[in-house]
């Protein structure tokens, strides 16, 4: 079942959303002051001059967790990160960061929370025009105080990391949009944050240097265990990315689940029309197509991990007769895999869902 709810965790999440809306417009208040914690009706705040950014956002994101915001131009996902990080403030709801009341914090909490625990990279991020390459990297350690030698150190990995050698001295004037983008990458990853803010991030690289910002993005949070905020257009993306993704349309969040269950699962046409494309064997894993074990089956002598993409076991779970033993990080079986589940899974109908 779909769930706005953060993954199992015995802590308080690091962000939490309840009832958050953000309407544009001079009587975006007013019209809100008769709603009671539901979706507000789109077309008569549009007939009164507003327009819905975000309608009734709830959720909760956990520590460690890598939450992707998506959607179409204009369904509010933007606009949903920059609420939560209070570049822009919402018209009604409540934020919380690890516990503090972001909407209540004064400006100078603000900026000291920003600086301390979050990361942000825009698809519209001013570089500083004066500094380098290297130096604008740099430039956010240096105000959180350190080093000179110790930020400029750790500026040029970044600059190795993002593809940028050769060009660390080079002025923001003389790179191009996507090395430009680059740079705001490797200066959101130098400060190492709590929380990353990501809106885009990724969007102006051609595919190939993509996918290694991907993968180098993915092996971060592998090792640093950041909480990640991640929006993007893109349902491959998303897909690859996500321990949970978000999609929204005209500033509702239509679908909270994991990628399997959305694939698998998709809770409303619009939702649908993402899923119907994707190529199931390629995103989804053996854990989500498991079946419990049965002590009285006979199990192949085969095995399998959970975390396995099914492309790449397929072959060899089909060539089995007997149900195939699944097992978690510590090698304990947790569960089996027939054949025939997964030939339905990869080949068979798809999921109804509820008409709108």
């Amino acid at each position: 079942m779909p769930s706005n709810e953060s993954p199992t965790t015995d802590q308080q999440p690091v962000i939490r959303c309840d009832s958050v809306f953000k309407i544009f417009g001079d009587k975006a208040k007013e019209m809100l002051a008769g709603v009671d914690g539901s979706n507000v009706d789109t077309k008569a705040f549009q007939e009164a001059g507003c327009i819905v950014g975000v309608n009734n956002a709830s959720f909760d994101v956990a520590r460690g967790e890598k939450l992707i915001i998506m959607g179409l131009s204009g369904s509010g996902k933007s606009t949903l990160l920059r609420c939560i990080s209070r570049l822009t403030d919402a018209t009604a709801g409540r934020i919380f960061i690890e516990g503090q009341d972001l909407l209540a914090m004064t400006n100078k909490q603000l900026i000291e929370i920003r600086r301390e625990k979050m990361g942000m990279v825009f698809q519209s991020f001013a570089l500083l025009p004066h500094k380098t390459v290297l130096e604008n990297i740099a430039f956010p350690l240096q105000v959180k105080g350190v080093r000179t030698q110790e930020s400029i150190k750790k500026a040029m990995d970044m600059v190795e990391l993002v593809g940028l050698r050769g060009r660390e001295n080079y002025f923001p004037r003389e790179l191009s949009g996507g090395q430009q983008q680059r740079v705001g990458i490797a200066r959101s990853l130098a400060v190492e944050p709590d929380i990353w803010f990501l809106d885009e991030p990724f969007s102006a690289l051609d595919p190939l240097i993509r996918k290694e910002m991907q993968d180098e993005f993915l092996r971060l949070q592998s090792v640093l265990n950041k909480t990640i905020l991640f929006v993007t257009h893109d349902f491959d993306e998303a897909l690859r990315l996500a321990d949970r993704i978000a999609i929204m349309k005209d500033g509702v969040i239509e679908q909270l689940d994991t990628p399997a269950n959305i694939v698998l699962n998709p809770a409303t046409e619009y939702v649908h029309r993402f899923t119907e494309d994707v190529p199931r064997e390629k995103v989804l894993r053996i854990e989500s197509v498991m079946d419990p074990v049965n002590s009285s089956e006979v199990l192949s002598n085969l095995k399998v991990s959970k975390d396995a993409i099914i492309e790449t076991v397929a072959e060899a779970v089909l060539s089995e007769q007997n149900p195939v033993p699944v097992t978690d990080g510590e090698g304990e079986v947790i569960g089996v895999l027939h054949p025939s589940k997964v030939i339905h899974v990869l080949f068979g109908g798809r999921a109804s869902y509820p008409k709108q």
